[in-house]
């Protein structure tokens, strides 16, 4: 599936997208929406982690602005109607649509594919992605209090997930 809306171009990835998804963890992820920061140390090493296909990738002006990846969250037979996500977007595409785009995209897919249920994990120390997560529909579905001690503060981890 390829969309396009506006010079945004909403497809899934391939091989050739792994060094800039690779740039883009390494940019995007930070103190304030992970435990650690994402810096993988090779291409095969991102590879295996995410695997091309696994991501849909938002291109604004052949430029990778952001993705959203998804996978089942384990292997288990009975556990298969359910995605887990995480979103990313280039500081610069902020603010412009690019993650509702990807999200609109993912759903869409999710329910092609027969998914019931995304799940996602959010730090509470992240305001601005909780008010777009709650926007889309998503539900607190649990809590982990005090989770991790990020910058000198303790973080909760929240549990999402949106039934389609």
């Amino acid at each position: 599936m390829v969309v396009t809306r506006e010079a945004l171009t909403v497809r899934r990835s391939n091989l050739q997208d792994a060094a800039q998804l690779m740039e883009l963890d390494a940019l995007v992820w930070n103190e304030h929406n992970t435990p650690a920061p994402v810096l993988w140390k090779s291409k095969e090493e991102y590879l295996l982690a995410s695997p091309p296909g696994n991501q849909f990738i938002a291109l604004k002006d052949n430029k990778l602005c952001g993705y959203i990846g998804f996978r089942p969250p384990t292997s288990l037979i009975s556990n298969n109607h359910v995605y887990e996500i995480h979103i990313a977007v280039h500081p610069a595409y902020q603010r412009q649509g690019i993650g509702r785009s990807l999200m609109d995209s993912m759903i869409e897919h999710a329910k092609r594919e027969g998914i019931r249920k995304l799940r996602l994990r959010v730090l509470s120390s992240n305001p601005a992605a909780l008010v777009f997560y709650k926007k889309y529909g998503f539900v607190e579905e649990g809590r982990l209090s005090s989770e991790f001690y990020i910058a000198g503060t303790y973080v909760d981890d929240i549990l999402m997930r949106y039934m389609l």
